[in-house]
């Protein structure tokens, strides 16, 4: 596995430990739709949650979230309509999040989760 790979499979980790530890339920990871893959799908009180997660181990490149365009935000929610389709349930709303994950050199990985960015 490429060390990039590594970082974000590390990313995706603490990011549905922290939604969990906050009351999430994990429902799906990394699945794969037609022409992508869904990071995290999350229920919430009968809401379906599509999490994408960033991951980076400093700002050199900018803040983790703002990797996330609207190309990557349109996939996102194209997949999240494919994973309703094949997870027919009694959701009565569906949001998608981004969490960002920023790994420091040092000390515990800073999380930002930003709620319902579609």
């Amino acid at each position: 596995m490429r060390a990039k790979d590594a970082v974000g499979r590390h990313g995706e980790r603490v990011a549905a430990r922290y939604l969990t530890e906050r009351g999430y339920e994990v429902l799906d990871r990394n699945w794969r739709g037609t022409g992508g893959e869904l990071d995290l799908v999350l229920g919430d009180r009968g809401r379906v949650v599509a999490v994408e997660v960033k991951t980076r181990r400093g700002t050199g490149y900018g803040h983790p979230a703002e990797a996330v365009t609207r190309a990557k935000l349109r996939r996102v929610r194209r997949l999240t309509a494919e994973w309703l389709r094949t997870h027919p349930g009694p959701w009565c709303e569906i949001r998608v999040d981004v969490v960002a994950v920023l790994l420091p050199r040092s000390g515990a990985a800073q999380v930002e989760h930003l709620r319902g960015v579609l």
